[in-house]
C-alpha cells in the first residue's frame, strides 16, 4: 500500500511523457504555461517581466531620493562655510601680537604661586648626637599643658619629679651627658612646679610657679649650682589656686606676670616684691595661655571659655575680644607676632587641630585657618619675630611643624616638618642670641623625653661660611628698654636690638652684661646690709678678722717694694762696674 500511495504522488508531479521534452525538439513559454494550466499549477512569470519591474522601482527610488540627497549636499557645505569661517578666526587670533602677550606673564604668575620664594623652604632639623644630650633626668608626670623646661644661652631648665615638694633642674648648656641623682636642685616650692621662665634681661634669674599659689624667683650662681638652692630672693603671695602661667615682660626690667587658676592675672613688680595691676572679672573660666606684644604695652589671653582677649593691662580693659575662637572643647593657645596680629592653635568640633591667623583691628573673622590633622596633643606655638617663622610642638607628638607668616595670601606657609620617633613630653626654645650663627642656625629646641633632654638643631642649609645677614636682622638684647616704674607710670619702648656678627661669642665664655644694675641684686645687698647691722653688735668677730687680714696684706705689699727698690739698686751698681772693666 505505501508503494502505491508514493506511485500515485509521483505520477501527480510529473509531466506526462507526451509533453515532456524531447531532443531535437522545441517548445515556447505559451505552451508550457497552457500545460501548467490545465494541470493546476502556479503561473510562473517570465524574467523579461522581472527585470522590467526592478527597473522601474529603481527608477522610483532615485526620484525620491533626489531631494534627500540635495538637502545633505546644502547641509554639507553650511557646514564647511562655518568649519572656514571658525578656522579663519582662529587664524586671526594667532595672527595678532596682543594675546600672547597676555598669555606669559600669567603662566608666570602660576609658576610663582606654585614655587614660592623663601629663604626658609630648605630649613631641616637634626638631632644632636648622644653624648651632647642631658641624661638620666626624671622629667615631672604632671598634667598640665606647660613646656616643662625654658633656656637661655648659659642655662637649661627642667622641671622634674620631686617627693615632698616641687623642684627643677638648673644645669650649664656644656653640663651634657648623664646627670647623677645627686645633682643639686631648686627646691624651694611645697608643690609640684607648673612652669618656669628665664628672665630675658638677666640669664641668672628664673622665675617659677607652683601648684602651693605661690611665685619665687630665684639667682642662679654664674657658674650653676653647687648646693640645692631652697630659699628664693623673692616670694610672690597673691594667687588663691595653683599658678601655671608664668611670663616676663619684654623689655621693661623686672616686670613678672602670672596667671593662675583662680582665674585672675597679677602683674609684679619683682624689685619691691608688690602686686601692681591685678586683673579679675575678666575670665569666666581657666586661663590657657597669656602673651605679651613686642613692646609689652598689650597681653592676649586664651581661655576655656573658647574666647580669645586682647588686653590693655595698665587700663585694666579688654580692647578686643572674639568668642568661639576654635569650637573645639580642647586646650588652644594665642600669641602675638611681630605686625600685632594674633596666632592661635586650637581644636575644630571634630577633634582636628587647627591654625589661625587673626587681625587685632577685626576680630570677627580670621584670616586664614589650617587644618592640620586629628590629634589630643595640645599645641605649643614657639615664634621668631626675626624670621617671622612658627613652630608648633605638640604635647604627645615626635615631630615639630613649621611655618612662614607673610603679608600675602595665604598668610601662613607650610614649610616642612621634623619627624622622630619619641613622643615629646615638653619643649624649650632657646633665644635668637644663644644660636651658632657660624652654622646658620636659626633656631634650637630641647625637646623632653621621659628620661632625658635632646637638643633638636634647625639649620638653613649655605654653602658659605660667611655672617649670612639676611637670616640674622639685629634681635633682641639683654638691656631693657625701660624701668619698671616707668613702664607702670604709662611708657612704651621697643626691644634695644644687637647685631650677631660682632656680639656673638660661641661656647662657654658667652657673657651679657646688663648696663643698669638689678633690683634684685639691689635687695639681696640691702638685706645682706641690714643682716650685718643686726649682727654686728652681736658678733664683731668677722670684722677683726678681716682687718687683720688687710693689714697682712699691707705688710706684704711693703716688703714687695722693699725688694723691687733692692735690686734696682744693686742693678744701677752692677751697670758701673760693668762700665769700670769696658774702659
Amino acid at each position: 500500500m505505501r508503494k502505491d500511495a508514493h506511485m500515485m504522488l509521483n505520477t501527480e508531479n510529473k509531466i506526462p511523457e507526451d509533453t515532456a521534452k524531447k531532443p531535437g525538439k522545441d517548445y515556447d513559454d505559451d505552451s508550457i504555461s497552457e500545460r501548467n494550466k490545465s494541470l493546476g499549477t502556479p503561473r510562473s512569470r517570465p524574467v523579461s517581466e522581472l527585470i522590467k519591474e526592478t527597473v522601474q522601482l529603481h527608477e522610483k527610488l532615485q526620484h525620491q531620493e533626489r531631494p534627500k540627497l540635495a538637502e545633505l549636499k546644502s547641509d554639507e557645505q553650511n557646514q564647511s562655510v562655518k568649519v572656514a569661517q571658525m578656522k579663519a578666526a582662529f587664524d586671526s587670533a594667532q595672527k595678532t601680537p596682543e594675546k600672547p602677550i597676555e598669555r606669559k606673564p600669567s603662566m608666570r604668575k602660576d609658576m610663582r604661586r606654585v614655587v614660592r620664594q623663601s629663604k626658609f623652604r630648605h630649613v631641616f632639623g637634626q638631632a644632636v648626637k648622644n653624648d651632647q644630650c642631658y641624661d638620666d633626668i626624671r622629667v615631672s608626670r604632671v598634667t598640665w599643658d606647660s613646656a616643662f623646661c625654658a633656656v637661655n644661652p648659659k642655662f637649661v631648665a627642667l622641671i622634674i619629679e620631686a617627693s615632698g615638694g616641687g623642684a627643677f633642674l638648673v644645669l650649664p648648656l656644656h653640663k651634657t651627658g648623664r646627670i647623677d641623682k645627686s645633682y643639686p636642685t631648686v627646691c624651694g616650692h611645697t608643690g609640684p612646679v607648673l612652669d618656669i621662665d628665664w628672665c630675658p634681661h638677666n640669664d641668672q634669674v628664673i622665675a617659677s610657679g607652683s601648684e602651693d599659689c605661690t611665685v619665687m624667683v630665684w639667682q642662679i650662681p654664674e657658674n650653676g649650682l653647687v648646693t640645692s638652692m631652697s630659699e628664693p630672693v623673692v616670694i610672690l603671695e597673691g594667687h588663691s589656686k595653683r599658678v601655671g602661667i608664668i611670663t616676663w615682660h619684654p623689655t621693661a626690667r623686672n616686670i613678672l606676670l602670672s596667671a593662675g587658676c583662680d582665674n585672675q592675672i597679677i602683674i609684679w613688680n619683682v624689685g619691691t616684691g608688690e602686686a601692681m595691676i591685678n586683673l579679675e572679672d575678666m575670665h569666666p573660666d581657666v586661663i590657657y595661655n597669656v602673651c605679651w606684644n613686642r613692646n609689652g604695652s598689650l597681653i592676649c589671653t586664651s581661655c576655656k571659655d573658647k574666647s580669645i582677649r586682647v588686653i590693655d593691662p595698665r587700663k585694666q580693659e579688654i580692647v578686643g575680644e572674639k568668642e568661639k575662637a576654635h569650637e573645639g572643647a580642647r586646650p588652644m593657645r594665642a600669641i602675638f607676632l611681630s605686625d600685632g596680629n594674633i596666632l592661635t592653635t586650637g581644636f575644630s568640633r571634630m577633634s582636628e587641630r587647627q591654625l589661625a591667623l587673626w587681625n587685632t583691628q577685626n576680630l570677627e573673622e580670621p584670616m586664614t585657618v589650617n587644618e592640620m590633622d586629628t590629634s589630643n596633643g595640645v599645641l605649643l606655638p614657639f615664634y621668631d619675630p626675626d624670621t617671622n617663622v612658627v613652630y608648633l610642638c605638640g604635647k604627645g607628638d615626635s615631630s615639630i611643624r613649621y611655618f612662614e607668616i607673610t603679608d600675602e595670601a595665604p598668610y601662613v606657609h607650610f614649610l616642612n616638618t621634623f619627624a622622630s620617633k619619641e613622643p615629646q613630653r615638653g619643649m624649650g626654645y632657646m633665644p635668637k642670641r644663644g644660636l651658632d650663627v657660624n652654622k646658620c642656625e636659626i633656631a634650637r629646641f630641647y625637646k623632653l623625653h621621659e628620661r632625658k633632654c635632646e637638643p633638636i638643631v634647625m639649620t638653613v642649609p649655605r654653602k658659605s661660611d660667611l655672617f649670612q645677614d639676611d637670616l640674622y636682622p639685629d634681635t633682641a638684647g639683654p638691656d631693657p628698654a625701660l624701668e619698671a616704674e616707668e613702664w607702670f607710670d604709662g611708657k612704651n619702648g621697643d626691644p634695644i636690638l644687637i647685631s650677631l656678627k660682632n656680639g656673638y661669642v660661641p661656647g662657654k665664655n658667652r657673657e651679657f652684661k646688663v648696663v643698669k644694675k638689678n633690683m634684685l641684686d639691689n635687695k639681696v645687698t640691702k638685706n645682706s646690709e641690714k643682716s650685718s647691722s643686726s649682727n654686728k653688735s652681736s658678733h664683731p668677730a668677722p670684722s677683726i678678722k678681716s682687718e687683720a687680714k688687710l693689714e697682712e696684706i699691707l705688710k706684704e705689699i711693703k716688703s714687695l717694694k722693699d725688694m723691687i727698690s733692692s735690686q734696682e739698686k744693686r742693678l744701677v751698681q752692677l751697670e758701673e762696674q760693668m762700665s769700670k772693666l769696658a774702659i
